[in-house]
C-alpha cells in the first residue's frame, strides 16, 4: 500500500488561509486530472469542504509524492506553495487510513461528532469515480471509510458529543437559551440551496422558525427547496431571487448563508441600510492585541513627535480613561514594546492631578483593562495618553434584533457587520473558538477503538489482497502443469476411455490441490499481518512465476472492481 494524504484543515491553518484555499467545484475536476497525469500518482480523490481540503493518491515514491501534491494543491488553490507549506500535514499508509476513519466518524470535524461529513465523502467518491481516478485502492478506502463512520454513529453515543455544524451555529447564535425557545415565531432568510444551506433550512423548521424564505442565483433549486419545507407543514417557505436579498434583510429576524460564492454576498453596508444600524463597539468585538504585528494607528492631524520617546510616539492631551497600556494595545505594540514605553513613561514627568493614585494590575486585569480601553479608543477616533490604567466602563451593547450565521468558506458576511448595533454575527472562524473549548463525550473514546481496529483490519485485508494475485498465478501454472501431463499421459496411453481417462485427471488435480492447499492459506494469513508484503516475492521466487503473468492477473481484478464500483455509484 502507498496511500499518501496531503492536506490541510481548521485544525493546521488559520480561517484566513482556509478561506483563500477553497477549491471550486471545476478546480477540483481539474485537480484530480492533474494529479493522476502526474508521474507519482495512479489514483487520486479529493475531499473538499468548508473546513477542510485533502488530496488522496496511491504514489509508488514518498517524498516525489507529497511534493508533486503540495504543488499541485497550491497552484489549484491559489495560495502561494510558500505560504501554503506551513499549514500543511501529510500521512501515509496506515496513518492516511486512520486519517480518513477518523474523519468520517467526526473526530477531527469542527464540531465533533457531526455527520454531515459523511455525504461529503460520499460526494468525493462519486466524483473520483467518474473522473475514473478512483482505482482498486482508493474506492475500498473511501467505501470502508463510510461504513465506519455508519458504525461508529450506530454504536456509540458520538452524536451527543457534537451536533451539525448548522446546530452548534444556532445554539452560538441563542447566547446560551434554547434555541427552540430562541426561534420560535422568527423569520428566516437562508442564502443559498446546496446541501449545506438545506440542511440549515430543514434545522431551522426543526426547531420551529416560523417563516423561511429561500435566495439563490438558480430559482429552480430555491423553489425545490421550499416545496420540500412547505410539504413539511411545519412552517412557511417561499422562494426569492438573489436580488431580493435586500428587502427581505428588512424583515428577517435570522439570516443563514452558505453560497459558492468567491467575494461577500452581504456586506456591512448593505446590512446596515437594511436595519438602520450603526457601528458600535462592544463586548462581541475582537479589539486589538499585543504582539500581532498590526500597524500603529494613525496619530491625528497637528500631534508632535515626543523626540524623547524611544518609540517615537506622539504625547496626547491629558483625557480621563486612557493609559499606556490602552496605547499599546491600540497601536499594535508587541509585549518588550509595551515594556520599553512603560519604563519611559514611568521615568518621565507626567502632569499632577490631586488624588490619583497608581494602580499595578494584575496579568488578567491587565488584560480586561486593554480590551476595554481599546473599544474606547475605537469609539473616540484617537491614540490615548500616557499614564497608568484607570478603570474604564464597557460601551454598552443593544441587544441582538438581526441573528446571522456565515458557514461559507470563503465567507458570505463581511466580518464588519461585527460592529453594527443590535445585530449578532456568528461564522466558521467564531464557531472553531467556540468549539475548541467544547466538552468531549466518553463516547469518542469508544469511536477512537473503533477506528484503530477497522484501520487494523483494512491494512490486514489489503496485504492480503496484495498476495492474491501470486496465489491466482501460482494456481493457474499448477493447472496448465496438470493439463499438459494428462495429454502426454494420452501420447502414452491412447487406448483409455473417457472414465479413465477422468478419473486420472481427478486424482492429478486433487493431489496438486492439496500440495497447493495449506501453504497458500498460510501464505495468505503470513500476508495479512504487518511486513508480510515479502511473502509475494518469496512465491515469485520460489516457484519462477512470470512476473506478467502475475502483473495480468492484477489488471483483470481492477477492472471487475472498477466495473462494479460504476455500477454501484
Amino acid at each position: 500500500m502507498s496511500l499518501l494524504v496531503v492536506g490541510l484543515s481548521h485544525r493546521s491553518a488559520p480561517v484566513s488561509v482556509l478561506e483563500r484555499a477553497t477549491l471550486s467545484a471545476d478546480a477540483q475536476i481539474k485537480l484530480l486530472q492533474d494529479t493522476v497525469a502526474a508521474e507519482p500518482a495512479a489514483e487520486a480523490a479529493v475531499l473538499a469542504t468548508c473546513n477542510r481540503i485533502e488530496l488522496y493518491a496511491d504514489v509508488d515514491k514518498f517524498h516525489a509524492g507529497v511534493a508533486e501534491l503540495s504543488t499541485l494543491l497550491a497552484q489549484h488553490s491559489g495560495v502561494g506553495l510558500d505560504e501554503l507549506t506551513p499549514y500543511l500535514y501529510v500521512h501515509y499508509e496506515d496513518r492516511a487510513v486512520h486519517h480518513l476513519f477518523s474523519v468520517a466518524c467526526g473526530l477531527d470535524s469542527m464540531v465533533v461528532g457531526e455527520g454531515q461529513i459523511l455525504g461529503q465523502i460520499k460526494d468525493s467518491l462519486a466524483r473520483a469515480q467518474e473522473l475514473h481516478t478512483a482505482g482498486r485502492l482508493l474506492n475500498d478506502l473511501f467505501q470502508q471509510a463510510l461504513r465506519v463512520g455508519k458504525r461508529a454513529h450506530s454504536e456509540t453515543g458520538i452524536d451527543r458529543a457534537g451536533q451539525s455544524l448548522v446546530t452548534f451555529g444556532l445554539e452560538q447564535l441563542a447566547l446560551g437559551a434554547e434555541v427552540s425557545d430562541w426561534a420560535r415565531g422568527k423569520k428566516a432568510l437562508v442564502i443559498g440551496a446546496g446541501s449545506m444551506s438545506s440542511l440549515a433550512a430543514a434545522t431551522l423548521a426543526r426547531v420551529g422558525i416560523a417563516e423561511i424564505v429561500v435566495a439563490n442565483r438558480t430559482a429552480d433549486r430555491a423553489e425545490r427547496l421550499a416545496e420540500i419545507l412547505n410539504e413539511g407543514g411545519d412552517v412557511s417557505a417561499r422562494a426569492v431571487p438573489m436580488d431580493s436579498v435586500s428587502d427581505e434583510l428588512t424583515r428577517a429576524d435570522v439570516v443563514v448563508s452558505c453560497t459558492g460564492a468567491t467575494g461577500l454576498v452581504l456586506n456591512a453596508e448593505a446590512v446596515a441600510a437594511a436595519r438602520g444600524s450603526v457601528a458600535q463597539p462592544g463586548a462581541d468585538e475582537v479589539p486589538p492585541s499585543r504582539g500581532t504585528g498590526a500597524a500603529p494607528a494613525a496619530r491625528p492631524a497637528g500631534s508632535a513627535t515626543d523626540e524623547n520617546c524611544p518609540l517615537d510616539l506622539a504625547p496626547m492631551p491629558a483625557t480621563p480613561g486612557f493609559s499606556v497600556l490602552g496605547e499599546a494595545a491600540v497601536a499594535g505594540m508587541a509585549a518588550s514594546e509595551l515594556e520599553q514605553h512603560a519604563a519611559w513613561v514611568d521615568n518621565a514627568p507626567r502632569p499632577q492631578s490631586s488624588g490619583s493614585v497608581a494602580t499595578v494590575l494584575d496579568p488578567v486585569a491587565e488584560a480586561d483593562t486593554i480590551a476595554a480601553l481599546a473599544a474606547t479608543a475605537a469609539v473616540i477616533g484617537r491614540v490615548p495618553e500616557r499614564r497608568r490604567p484607570e478603570p474604564v466602563a464597557e460601551i454598552p451593547r443593544p441587544t441582538p434584533s438581526l441573528f446571522l450565521l456565515d458557514l461559507a468558506m470563503p465567507r458570505d458576511i463581511d466580518a464588519a457587520v461585527h460592529r453594527l448595533g443590535g445585530v449578532r454575527l456568528v461564522d466558521i472562524e467564531s464557531l472553531a473558538e467556540a468549539s475548541a473549548d467544547a466538552p468531549m463525550a466518553a463516547d469518542v473514546d469508544q469511536v477512537r477503538r473503533i477506528v484503530a481496529d477497522e484501520v487494523a483490519a483494512f491494512g490486514a485485508a489489503l496485504r492480503a489482497a496484495h498476495i492474491t494475485p501470486t496465489v491466482v498465478a501460482l494456481r493457474s501454472m499448477a493447472a496448465e502443469v496438470v493439463a499438459g501431463e494428462i495429454a502426454r499421459l494420452d501420447g502414452r496411453l491412447p487406448g483409455l476411455d473417457d472414465k479413465q481417462r477422468g478419473e486420472i485427471t481427478q486424482t492429478v488435480r486433487r493431489v496438486v490441490d492439496k500440495l497447493l492447499h495449506a501453504p497458500t492459506v498460510r501464505v495468505k494469513q503470513l500476508a495479512a499481518e504487518p511486513g508480510g508484503a515479502g511473502y509475494a516475492d518469496a512465491l515469485r521466487t520460489l516457484f519462477d512465476l512470470d512476473p506478467e503473468t502475475v502483473a495480468a492477473v492484477s489488471r483483470a481484478e481492477e477492472s471487475t472492481t472498477d466495473e462494479k464500483d460504476r455500477g454501484s455509484s
